[in-house]
């Protein structure tokens, strides 16, 4: 991790301080940095510091339409001014209104300065947030991605884990590296720290080889030594075997990489028995495959595998082919004859895509097209050996080198060129001095980065590291979501009272916390099911999803309620959703949210307002209605989900699902040296993120209490 440099930060604070703050103690002089009852300051300038305090403290409260209106008084007051048009952008951006955050950013720029900090800081940000394009860690065509760190395997003589052969990646953006060499899996968080170590049962593991994950959350690791499975659980304690020595049905001779399928069925490469072979997810034996058969010669040397839907996908290391079968054995044909030196492991993206090691290359191989693109190289082929890469979920790529005995860090080269986006979203100074921060750190393509902690962060007031700086809470480590549920007060769902009854109890159910309730009725009505009829609270919940005959109406409005909704959660969990309810789209129409649904707010900047607050958007589907593309375009921008309440496996899986979505959100806290004048002063922050060797930055200022 990189050292802090002080120097850089005293240079921003001091450009912060000379040529941005509202409050600072200075000689009178142009623009606005006059303190407030200084003799001598003029009426418009006094008018907007107040205007301008109050609309930071809007922001601070999440009330950014207020916020809004305060700082285009301020404005009027004192045209141009670069740190009101800043703030401004800012509050525009939260309320999703975004051409004109960039209007407003544009302007704070130009004023600025191009050449100064807050000016570059400024079109950082603008050119960040144009570069956004997707939420999930998958690589682009056009991008190549280059080593920027690793996970030492020693240091000196001090031998952390020894020949890495396989990488599992876990939600919170930590990893398990199994280590063939030292017989253990070893779980490192993004800062190559060590968290914890698993070595089996009383006999320990012997040569373990690859880690997958079971759909229960249950892992598989193979013990090539061993010739067995160990199962572990999601937490990585051991549980019991499968499989042992031999070459009968179920046995295993040199077991090596894993996957399990759609239906958590568990596949071996049996790599002495030049076989796979397939367990159900409580480890009884199934079948094996992979023998000489009508148009394959059978395994030579069988390496890495991939399920794929009813398809299982297998590399051959020195047939130098990745060969198709079915989930019952039956060969399908190759994928891959051409291009490949050595494959080892495969393993699926989210997006379908299969990311593969061949020697010292990290391949991408879309196996609806078999097209392969090397993604990146590690080294010189005569030294390096990866056995073993995965995606993280920050959107690196994680290399086991076998040879060399490390783990690589491969991330995309132009998030090295442009570092961290990071982002003061909040600061409570209502126990002041002891001040509050909240930020969000993600990459270019405002990916959330997870798995900081108190090494990754340094505050500055004015170029000073701040006193007692804490750090409180990772977004990413909630274990369950709060969610507020908004339904639909149409015609078509008046005659479904029993159908949205039956989704708000079963989101209930699921959920950490309903916040809300709300009617999408001509005005957006909260429901309090406290004062719902009923005798029991799932009663008085039904009674207040199924609403009011006279809250339905064909004037319904989906975008102030939607808005409504999403405010409501603001203030609560980092990991947030709004569960939309309703009929759906009619047949033969693509649209279901009615002739009135974006009168108020365009559905750019109702999506705009969920994405820029972290606020995804789920709808459930009542009555035989299909989704219309409004609500399947708020679900894909926000990383959501449409899905029909009366589908097989139910709606419980998926809500409860949102309490493990990302987050890149964090809170610290610190005590302020600086003198307030009575509360009047506007006091500048600035925050720095280090992780390896990439970094970020953002400045901004806040008003304590009045005194």
């Amino acid at each position: 991790m990189n050292t802090p440099k002080a120097g850089l930060l005293f240079i921003v604070g001091f450009l912060l301080l000379a040529g941005l703050s509202l409050g600072a103690q200075q000689s009178p002089g142009p623009g606005i940095s006059i303190p407030l009852g200084y003799e001598g300051a003029d009426l418009d300038t006094l008018r907007a510091r107040e205007e301008f305090r109050i609309g930071v403290q809007a922001y601070n409260r999440y009330s950014y339409n207020e916020a809004i209106l305060s700082m285009e008084r301020a404005l009027a007051f004192r045209p141009g001014e670069p740190l009101i048009l800043d703030w401004l952008g800012r509050a525009y951006y939260r309320s999703g209104i975004e051409n004109a955050a960039f209007r407003a950013w544009q302007a704070a720029s130009a004023a600025y300065g191009l050449g100064t900090g807050p000016g570059i800081l400024v079109a950082s940000r603008m050119e960040t947030l144009r570069n956004r394009r997707s939420l999930l860690p998958v690589p682009d065509d056009e991008v190549r991605y280059v080593e920027s760190g690793g996970f030492p395997s020693r240091d000196g003589e001090i031998i952390f884990y020894g020949q890495p052969s396989a990488i599992l990646t876990q939600d919170d953006g930590s990893a398990w590296v199994v280590a063939f060499g030292s017989n253990e899996i070893v779980r490192i968080d993004p800062n190559g720290i060590i968290r914890e170590r698993r070595r089996g049962p009383l006999v320990g593991f012997d040569r373990p080889y690859d880690l997958v994950r079971g759909i229960d959350g249950r892992l598989f690791l193979s013990e090539f030594r061993g010739n067995r499975i160990s199962v572990l659980s999601p937490a990585g304690d051991w549980l019991y075997h499968i499989g042992s020595r031999g070459q009968g049905p179920g046995q295993l001779m040199g077991p090596q990489n894993l996957t399990v399928d759609q239906e958590g069925y568990l596949y071996v490469v049996d790599y002495g028995n030049r076989r796979i072979s397939k367990f159900d997810p409580n480890g009884t034996f199934i079948l094996s495959f992979g023998q000489r058969a009508p148009g394959f010669q059978g395994f030579v040397s069988p390496t890495g595998i991939i399920a794929r839907g009813e398809r299982i996908y297998i590399a051959d290391n020195i047939l130098r082919a990745i060969y198709i079968f079915d989930q019952n054995g039956n060969y399908l044909g190759p994928l891959v004859t051409e291009g490949l030196e050595s494959p080892e492991s495969l393993r699926l993206l989210s997006d379908g895509r299969i990311l593969g090691v061949d020697s010292n290359r990290i391949l991408l191989i879309d196996p609806d097209s078999a097209i392969i693109r090397e993604l990146g190289l590690l080294g010189n082929p005569s030294r390096v050996r990866i056995t073993g890469a995965e995606m993280d979920s920050n959107g690196n790529v994680l290399a086991a080198d076998f040879q060399s005995g490390e783990v690589s860090v491969m991330t995309r080269i132009d998030d090295m060129a442009a570092g961290l986006f990071v982002e003061i979203t909040r600061v409570v100074s209502d126990n002041f001095p002891l001040v509050t921060v909240e930020l969000e750190v993600s990459d270019r393509l405002r990916r959330p980065v997870m798995g900081l902690d108190a090494r990754n962060f340094l505050l500055s007031e004015g170029g000073i590291p701040v006193r007692e700086q804490n750090f409180l809470s990772a977004g990413y480590r909630a274990e369950s979501a709060d969610l507020a549920i908004l339904i639909e007060r149409s015609p078509a769902t008046a005659a479904l009272g029993e159908d949205l009854a039956a989704a708000v109890r079963d989101i209930d159910s699921a959920a950490g916390r309903v916040l809300s309730i709300i009617s999408a009725a001509e005005q957006p009505i909260r429901e309090d099911p406290a004062s719902a009829q009923g005798a029991t609270p799932a009663a008085r919940l039904a009674s207040a999803a199924r609403g009011s005959a006279a809250s339905y109406s064909p004037r319904w409005s989906f975008d102030l309620a939607l808005r409504l909704a999403a405010t409501d959660l603001l203030g609560g969990s980092k990991k947030r959703a709004v569960v939309f309810v309703g009929a759906g789209a009619p047949p033969g129409s693509p649209f279901s949210l009615g002739d009135l649904a974006f009168e108020h707010y365009s559905i750019a900047e109702l999506s705009a307002y969920l994405t820029n607050n972290n606020v995804a958007f789920y709808a459930i589907i009542v009555g035989g209605g299909l989704p219309g593309r409004e609500v399947s375009y708020l679900a894909e921008e926000t990383g959501g989900q449409v899905i029909s309440l009366y589908r097989s496996e139910g709606i419980i899986p998926v809500i409860q699902a949102i309490g493990q979505r990302s987050s890149g959100s964090y809170t610290l806290s610190y005590r302020s040296s600086l003198p307030t004048d009575f509360g009047r002063n506007y006091l500048p922050l600035e925050a720095e993120v280090y992780l390896m060797e990439r970094s970020g930055r953002d400045s901004t200022g806040y008003f304590p209490p009045l005194e």
